[in-house]
Parts: C-alpha cells; structure tokens; sequence
C-alpha cells in the first residue's frame, strides 16, 4: 500500500448508499466500514464524509405534510442522521473500530474560532483512532449558507485535515466521454485541472431526497480539490474494494491532479 498516504477523506453519496426504491443498503455500509478497517490496519486514518441521513429520515417518515422544501429536509435529516449514525456505530463495532459523529455548517469552517474548534475536534478524534463521520448539520443550516452538496463539504474537510486524498464515491464509475450508459462512452482515468472535460457532463434529473450533487458540481469540486494538491477520485462507491483499490494505485475511477 502506498505509505505515503496517511489521511484520506471519503466522501459516499445518497445513490450509492440505496437502491432504485431509495432504501438504505446495509451490505453497502458493511463494505465501505470493512474497508475502512482494512486501511485503519495500514495506519491510514479515513474521515467518512456520508449523505443519506434525509433518504434514511424518509423511510421512516414517509411522506409529509410540510410543504416547504427546507424545513421537509431539516426534519428528515434530524430523524435519519441518528438512524445512520446507528447504522456506522454497529458496523464499526463489529470491526472493533469507534466512530463519532461531527456535523458541520459552512460558516464553521470561516477563519477564527468556530475552525479551530473543528480543527482540534478532528485531530483530537483521530489521534484516538476514532472514525469521524462527517454530515452537514441541516437542523441548524440556513438555505443561504448550506454547502451546494457533501462533495463540497468533504473538500473543505480535506482542506482542512490536510489529507492526502479525496475520494469522492458516486454511482458512476468516473468521469465519461458521454452519457456512463453509452456504449461509444470512454472513462477517463486520469484529469488535470486545465483540462476541458466541463463538455462531457451529462445532465442528470434528481429527484428529491437522491442528493443535491451531479456530476457537473463534482466535477468542479474536484478540480478544486486537485488545486490544492489534494488528488482527487470520482468513483463507484458501489465497487467491491473501491477504496482499497484507489489507494494501491489502481487504474479505478476518474483522478484528478494538478
């Protein structure tokens, strides 16, 4: 394994942690955690960044009568963040791991002391082996300030960590020539942050409750990243070893590079 590596942020998104009816998937959970496991082993200490607290919330929920968008994500992500944090502490347990939960909101990591608070919440947890689990905290987010989606927020916790990679885990396999589906589609392995590849985005329709992030903004926050010497992925999270596999250098996803 590459022992320069010794942080890692990675970042797993709604569609990846369900399936077509929008439930959460947990063998999905268990193999992100496994592998989690295996890098804790190689001393290479990994922030989760994971949606899924609003689809969760929905589950349990169903349906409601609040008609305004915000609040409706407000109290879905307030029923699913502790479901999902469930979900990772037994998991992490099994692989006798601990995990802790650390929401954030954008003016958090503003310079001054609401960062250096997280700063030294993050290090402090990692210097204990612990697993941060990272999440917007949409209970208290205001709609002007909220991170455009996770992709973002996990980028400006490898900002803020230092980390030597982000990963950021989709439902595609990387960046593409044309549409994933298309048979002529290409991926491509490897992107700098010159590079024009803005034209190979395909629009996606969303519905509500499947993620706030496309392809269009993961791209733009991966380029980001890139820039601050930060190497990238955009991956299948639904990839058995995904993680694993990123890190040994394997040609899997789309890596983004200064």
């Amino acid at each position: 394994m590459n022992n320069t590596i010794k942080r890692v942020v990675v970042k797993v998104g709604t569609n990846v942690l369900t399936n077509k009816d929008h439930r959460i998937l947990g063998p999905i959970l268990r193999e992100l955690v496994r592998q989690i496991s295996v890098l804790y082993e190689e001393d290479i200490l990994v922030v989760l960044v994971s949606s899924g607290s609003a689809i969760a919330g929905k589950e349990i929920l169903g349906d409601t009568d609040i008609e305004d968008p915000s609040i409706r994500r407000q109290v879905y992500s307030s029923v699913g963040q502790p479901r999902m944090m469930r979900h990772y502490y037994s998991l992490f347990h099994d692989y006798g791991m601990r995990c802790a939960q650390v929401l954030a909101t954008k003016r958090d990591f503003d310079i001054g002391k609401h960062r250096e608070n997280m700063i030294n919440c993050y290090e402090g947890l990692l210097s204990e082996g612990v697993i941060p689990i990272a999440n917007e905290d949409d209970a208290v987010s205001m709609t002007m300030s909220m991170f455009s989606d996770n992709d973002e927020l996990a980028s400006l916790v490898a900002e803020l960590l230092d980390a030597d990679r982000l990963i950021i885990l989709s439902d595609t396999d990387g960046l593409f020539t044309g549409h994933p589906d298309d048979k002529n589609s290409k991926k491509i392995n490897e992107v700098k942050v010159g590079q024009d590849v803005e034209k190979y985005v395909q629009a996606s329709n969303k519905k509500e409750g499947e993620g706030r992030g496309g392809m269009a903004s993961k791209l733009k926050i991966a380029k980001g990243t890139a820039r601050k010497n930060i190497p990238t992925y955009i991956a299948n999270g639904k990839r058995q070893n995904v993680i694993i596999d990123i890190i040994n250098d394997k040609p899997v996803g789309t890596k983004f590079i200064h």
